[in-house]
């Protein structure tokens, strides 16, 4: 799966959170300083070349909605992320965030807490 660009992952959160729509659906979402319309249409267009919207044409416009899934996202994402910076090592990511005191015992006690709870 293509990496998006931090232009096309706001553009993705957009499509995600409205679900099927026009690109005025998708920019009315989108945080300030938004972009112009034209700049969005081109992304999207660009996210529906990589598989990651498609389209239907209703009158003279397109109606776009999600192909993939926010969480099928999530995982290919954070697995390619894992891999290219902790040599796919969740401990070695966990360790990071410990370091730099971005997440705390409690959180991780939270976490041990769900990984036994999920052990089969």
């Amino acid at each position: 799966m293509e990496k998006l660009s931090q232009q096309e992952e706001e553009a993705m959160q957009a499509v995600w959170q409205f679900g099927t729509g026009f690109i005025k659906d998708f920019l009315d979402l989108i945080n300030e300083p938004k972009p112009p319309y034209t700049t969005l249409a081109s992304t999207i267009k660009n996210l529906e070349r990589k598989d990651f919207v498609k389209s239907e044409k209703m009158g003279n416009s397109f109606r776009y909605s999600p192909a993939i899934q926010e969480e099928e996202y999530k995982k290919k994402f954070m697995s390619g992320f894992v891999s290219d910076y902790f040599q796919n090592s969740y401990k070695d990511l966990v360790t990071f965030f410990a370091n730099e005191k971005k997440i705390s015992a409690s959180d991780l006690k939270e976490i041990i807490k769900l990984i036994e709870n999920h052990k089969s």
